[in-house]
């Protein structure tokens, strides 16, 4: 039996990177798992990649869905609970675009509005998935960064702030959650080989110098529930992480 055997996860921005990577690790350790995105052939992969690792088709669910809207995270929920029962596991993941503050301000009123709304997609679709995730005595992970940091990152102003406010969001509601039973963490991963950084140029432009890490190595840290008993795999995360320049 492995370890999350009879769980179900439900992880945003499945489709591609660090949170595919994390599907396809707790699909193999035995999870029930629910992959979304917007990019209907991306998360297909990802679903693809599950079942050529030899897991149940009734294992998972795809769901091509809008997080910044209130139908799109109502959908996530209750397609989720009316395939599997219940939810154990949400992983907050899905990623924002990187904005310079020039860039933001040449934007359109509407298209700064649906920015605000990804980001609140993290405290809305957590709330929507609590009365479930309290049922199950279940767990939280929140992917923030270490752009989040002390340092300033005046290439990526907005991305920055919006992951030191999930982790205060997550310092929050771990203190609250626990009291109904539900665990709440975070993972900071640092500079990720994924096609979110290929977008934006980062990979080839502005971190050559930077150790880059590849997904398969953050999403150790997010399927782990229980710290303490992945010093190995830790230590290899931390030499990455360490030496990158979000630190």
């Amino acid at each position: 039996m492995t370890r999350f055997s009879g769980k179900v996860a439900l992880i945003t921005g499945s489709s591609t990177g660090i949170g595919k990577a994390t599907a396809i690790l707790f699909a193999k350790e035995g999870a029930k798992v629910t992959v979304t995105g917007r990019n209907t052939q991306r998360f297909e992969e990802t679903k693809q990649e599950i079942l050529n690792a030899g897991i149940p088709e009734d294992h998972i669910l795809a769901i091509a869905t809008n997080l910044a809207t209130e139908e799109g995270q109502d959908e996530l929920i209750n397609e989720t609970i009316k395939k599997f029962g219940r939810l154990d596991i949400l992983v907050n993941n899905a990623m924002l675009e990187l904005l310079t503050m020039l860039e933001l301000f040449s934007m359109m009123l509407r298209e700064k509005m649906g920015l605000l709304k990804i980001y609140r997609s993290v405290v809305t679709l957590t709330q929507k998935a609590l009365k479930f995730l309290i049922e199950a005595k279940g767990e939280i992970v929140n992917v923030s960064s270490m752009a989040a940091g002390p340092q300033a990152q005046p290439s990526v102003t907005y991305y920055a702030m919006s992951k030191t406010a999930l982790d205060q969001f997550t310092r929050s509601i771990a203190i609250d959650l626990i009291q109904h039973g539900v665990r709440v963490n975070s993972v900071s991963p640092g500079v990720v080989k994924t096609s979110f950084g290929l977008i934006e140029g980062m990979l080839q432009d502005k971190y050559k110098t930077t150790a880059i890490l590849e997904p398969k190595f953050a999403n150790i840290e997010i399927c782990h529930k229980h710290r303490g008993n992945v010093k190995n795999n830790t230590e290899k995360i931390n030499v990455s992480l360490q030496s990158s320049l979000f630190r």
